[in-house]
């Protein structure tokens, strides 16, 4: 008897899927088995996070406050000296400055922001909408899946800080002269390595986000609402900034979460200071490895039923 029932089985032409073969997810999303490719888990992570409309608005958002400020110190007589951020003086005179400005702008809130809306939404997001199980069941380790989140999150704080810098110095070379730069050390550069100071500026500012991600990350282990995890995040840059204004917690600042995010100004000078910058990515690698640890610790023992 069961061996007429095995040869209809064979005739029926129809195998049971492998356990190792990929499946699809309900986002469209690839999820490895157990021999599948992380790099290929990592592609589908970026490609589903930059091809969503709310991704593309954000960075839109970011486009705009560049262009907000050069087309504001384009119709004005001129900016007031003393007034404003710093540079801003210099904006109609080159317009590289256009790119720096705006990033001085966006670091207090903006940039925070965005970044917590995408690093909020990276498990309570998955979860909300029903795929955290799959994922999960596809299989994938719970560590590799917070890993491949938090890359992802990063990902998004570079585009996010190019995306500032590119529009600035797009929208100034439009609208006012672009020439040699005149650094805060007194040293004249020309406007390659003016770019290339830029981008340094952007990759710091990247660095400053890394550990916010990371914080975002393991908030959202803790909910399933994304919007709660975001919000938190965004609060807790707010606090750093706001405690670091405080000089009663002047003991507290070297351990703040935002103590270097302006200090990027060390690398418009000549030659580069590296102080800040180093201070910041062990500043950074801390916070990462705190919260990364703190997300694991959460995330692996969390009861995943939807």
């Amino acid at each position: 008897m069961s061996s007429e029932k095995a040869s209809g089985e064979r005739a029926s032409g129809e195998e049971a899927p492998s356990e190792d073969a990929p499946k699809e997810s309900p986002r469209g999303r690839t999820a490895p088995g157990r021999q599948g490719s992380g790099w290929r888990f990592m592609g589908s992570e970026l490609s589903v996070l930059f091809r969503r409309r709310r991704t593309w608005a954000l960075l839109a958002a970011l486009a705009a406050i560049p262009v907000l400020i050069a087309v504001a110190v384009r119709l004005s007589s001129g900016p007031s000296r003393g007034r404003g951020p710093a540079f801003l003086d210099q904006v109609s005179q080159n317009g590289l400055f256009v790119a720096v400005v705006a990033t001085i702008v966006a670091i207090p809130l903006f940039l925070p922001l965005t970044v917590g809306v995408v690093a909020g939404d990276t498990i309570a997001g998955e979860a909300s909408t029903g795929t955290l199980r799959y994922l999960l069941m596809a299989p994938v380790a719970r560590g590799r899946l917070l890993a491949v989140k938090y890359v992802a999150a990063v990902a998004f704080c570079l585009a996010a800080t190019l995306t500032v810098a590119m529009a600035g110095v797009l929208i100034g070379a439009l609208l006012f002269p672009v020439g040699p730069v005149t650094l805060l050390s007194g040293t004249t550069i020309g406007v390659p390595e003016a770019l290339l100071r830029v981008a340094l500026v952007s990759l710091y500012v990247t660095l400053s986000l890394t550990g916010l991600a990371a914080v975002g990350l393991f908030l959202s282990t803790l909910t399933d609402v994304p919007v709660g995890a975001m919000a938190a995040t965004v609060v807790a840059a707010v606090v750093s900034q706001v405690l670091g204004q405080l000089p009663q917690l002047e003991w507290l600042h070297p351990w703040l979460l935002s103590q270097y995010w302006l200090g990027f100004a060390d690398l418009l000078r000549d030659p580069i200071v590296w102080d800040s910058f180093l201070a910041n990515a062990l500043l950074q690698a801390g916070y990462a490895l705190v919260f990364g640890a703190l997300a694991y610790g959460r995330f692996s023992t969390k009861d995943v039923l939807a």
